[in-house]
Parts: structure tokens; sequence; C-alpha cells
């Protein structure tokens, strides 16, 4: 062994040294980041009184809310008069001198049996309550006095809110709210009620073999017809809403990919020699893409107005920066041989473009118009909730009126169904243009 070749040992052994160094630092260095930056969020979020913040009660609530109905029974304590209504609204209320099974209208008393021993009576003056296990309460309302409510004696529970002007009893059976002009009782039943026929459908509360019987005699057309007009639940406009959103991801997807492909070619190197052109263009899509669709999409409702159209340009704009960026690099990683093969023959430029470049693009292309086209569908719910159209609209209203939670989560199936048969449709649609893997082997 030489002389020099110890400064190379203890150089190899310095610069091996040194890496190990940089491998445990990173080793050691990155978790001990990350858990420094969870800290910081647990503290900067109030993580802690979040978790004190939250509401079981009100969770269990909004769930029931999902997949039941409330019927309420609501008087008048000025005139007595008294309405019976599914979810408290007027396209679902009885007509006067009908009720559901479990109120039983009188001349001076009406009786709203809740179940399981819980019994509500309206009388003319006072309201009673019965609940097993607890005992009787009363509540006399007047316009000056408030409401003079009368518990059984020890402490008051949690499930019971009284005060001057308002009494309130929640119960498993149902609810009870008294004020000084109106009485209601809340009665919760599992379904979505009036989903299918309205209460002034003549098909309303017919069993399944009963509607199937009138449909083959004939009837189909009128069924069909209070079904999809049903004033409940707007099946008809809902079944437009969710064509709207469709009709927002496939514009906006396919016209970003009309537009991006002739501007890809300018971006690319292969095909744009001159760096400004390709400079240019290349900024132009990181300027479409780096602002998000739905900041686009206030933009244009400001310059065109609410529409389906408006969300669909949004989609246009920032896929159009995307499809750009891929589309360009797609065509840089061309081979040039089948270019020269076709130029061989004497072709033009535009038909050494057509036959030499874009069947080598043509699976990127397919594949990733037909991902975005599915991923545009989400969305377009959302962006729909903005520009004013789509199923997106309607969710958001129900969300913000916090009108029927069953509505809501009617909406939401629906979009979950619509994203489904998208992914089916694009992955289907993507193995007829393209071609499965089990087809190249």
């Amino acid at each position: 062994m030489t002389t020099a070749t110890f400064p190379m040992i203890e150089t190899l052994k310095g610069n091996a040294t040194g890496l190990f160094l940089r491998k445990r630092l990173i080793s050691f260095g990155l978790p001990v980041l990350v858990l420094a930056y969870l800290t910081y969020i647990f503290f900067t979020f109030d993580i802690s009184g979040l978790a004190q913040r939250a509401d079981a009660e009100n969770a269990r609530t909004l769930v029931a809310d999902s997949y039941s109905y409330k019927t309420h029974v609501a008087r008048d304590n000025r005139s007595g008069e008294i309405e019976i209504a599914i979810e408290g609204e007027r396209k679902g209320e009885y007509v006067d001198g009908t009720s559901p099974d479990w109120v039983t209208l009188g001349d001076t008393e009406t009786l709203i049996d809740l179940g399981d021993g819980h019994l509500v009576t309206y009388g003319t003056e006072t309201i009673r309550f019965e609940i097993p296990d607890y005992g009787t309460i009363t509540a006399t309302p007047n316009r000056r006095a408030g409401v003079q409510a009368v518990l059984p004696q020890g402490e008051v529970p949690e499930w019971i809110n009284v005060s001057k002007n308002r009494l309130t009893v929640t119960t498993d059976a149902g609810r009870l709210s008294v004020t000084r002009n109106q009485t209601q009782v809340f009665k919760y039943n599992f379904g979505w009620e009036l989903f299918f026929f309205t209460l002034d459908s003549p098909y309303h509360g017919l069993g399944i073999g009963e509607v199937i019987s009138r449909v083959v005699s004939g009837e189909a057309e009128a069924i069909f017809h209070d079904f999809w007009t049903n004033k409940m639940w707007r099946h008809q406009d809902v079944a437009w809403a969710l064509a709207e959103t469709i009709l927002m991801a496939f514009l906006g997807t396919m016209g970003a990919g009309i537009v991006a492909l002739p501007l890809a070619f300018l971006a690319a190197r292969n095909f744009a020699p001159l760096l400004a052109v390709r400079f240019a263009v290349r900024r132009l899509f990181d300027f479409f893409r780096g602002v998000d669709a739905l900041i686009w999409t206030i933009v244009l409702a400001r310059a065109f107005g609410p529409g389906p159209l408006t969300g669909a340009l949004a989609l246009l704009i920032t896929d159009t920066g995307t499809f750009g960026k891929l589309f360009s690099e797609a065509l840089e990683n061309v081979d040039n041989k089948q270019i020269e093969g076709i130029q061989s023959t004497g072709a033009k430029p535009v038909q050494r473009y057509r036959f030499g470049v874009i069947p080598q693009i043509t699976p990127v292309l397919l594949s990733q118009i037909l991902y975005y086209l599915e991923s545009n569908t989400r969305s377009a719910t959302i962006i729909g909730a903005i520009t004013g159209g789509g199923i997106g609209l309607l969710l958001t209203q129900a969300m913000i009126t916090q009108k029927d939670w069953e509505e809501v989560s009617y909406y939401i199936v629906l979009i979950i169904l619509m994203v489904m048969l998208m992914d089916w449709f694009s992955g289907w649609l993507r193995g007829k243009l393209i071609g499965s893997a089990e087809d190249k082997h």
C-alpha cells in the first residue's frame, strides 16, 4: 500500500461518515419535525376544546333525521285550530278532519299517542303530557302570563327545558313544545314519508301489490305522473339537476381537451423551437390550473351570471391548464421514427401530425380526459352550489335551511350513485377506445 493510498482511504471514510450522519439525521429529524407540526396543529386549532364542544345528542338527532321524518301536530293557542303536516310543510298537510291513526281529533280534546305510554292531550286551555316512570306534565299557555308549567316533584331532568315563555320536553317517543301562541308535538317515524306519493294522491297509502295491479290495469301513466311530480321530493327537478351536473362535467372536460391539444403543440420542445413561445404557453397553463375551479366559478359568475354554463366554463379553464401540461409532456415523448416514416412518403406537416403524432398520444389523451370526466362529476356538484345549477344547488339549499335532513341524505345517495355510474362509464369507454390490459397481451 503506497503513501498516496492513505489520504484516499481517509477521504472515502470521511465521505461515508458524512453520508451516514446525514441519513441518521433525516431518519430521526423528519419524525421529530412531523411530531412538532402535529403538536402545533393540536394547540393552534384547539383540538381538545373541539372534543369538549362536541355534542353527541345533536349528532344522534342529525343521524336520526337522515332516515326518518317528523310529523308536526300544531295547535294555535289563540284560536284552538289544529294543523297536522309531514315535516310541517303545507305540501304535506293533512286535510281538515283527517289525521294519522295515532292522533284522535275531538271537539274539546285532541289525543296524541306517541307510543310506549307517552300520551299528549290538547285540552281547551291546558296541555297534558303523560310520561311513563316520570309522571304527568301540565302546561297552560297564556298571552300575558306566559307558559305556566307544572312538573312532578323532584329535580328537573335534562330532557325538560322550562322557562317563563317556553316548555320543551324531549323524549325517545317524541317532543312537545309549548309557547304562548302555539303548541307543537313532533313525532319521528322511520323512513322517507311521501317519497312516492303525496297525501293528495289517490295512490297514497296503497300497498305495493295494489299499485302493481293498477299499473297492469292501465293506470301506469297516472301513477308515474303522481310520482314524477311529487311536490315534496321533486323527483322531476332532482333528475334535471343530476343531468345538469353531468352536463357541466362533460362540457368542461371535453371543451378543455379540445382547447388544450393545439396549445400543447406550442408548449412541446420538439414541436415549438422558439423558447419565448414555449415559455408563454407554459405560463398560461400554470395560470389556468393554478387558480382553482371554485375561484374561476366566482369570477365567471360575476361576468356571465349564475347557471350551469358558468360552471362548465370554470372547469374548462382549469382543465385546459392541466391537460395542456399533460399533453405537452406526452408530445415530447413521441417516437420520431414514426414521424420520419410518414414524412418519407411526402406527407405535409399537418399530415405528419395527424398520422405520425396523434396515434401515439391518443391513449394518453383519452385516458386523462376520461379520468378527469369522472373527477369533474364530483367537482361539478360543488361548483353547482355556487353557480346555481345542478344537484349541488339542491343539496346546499337543503343543508342551509335544515328543513329535511332525510332530503339531504337522499341527495347524497344520488350523488354517490352518479359518481359510481360515471366511474363505470369512463372505465367501460376507456376499455372500448384504448383497450384493456388483457387485450394487449
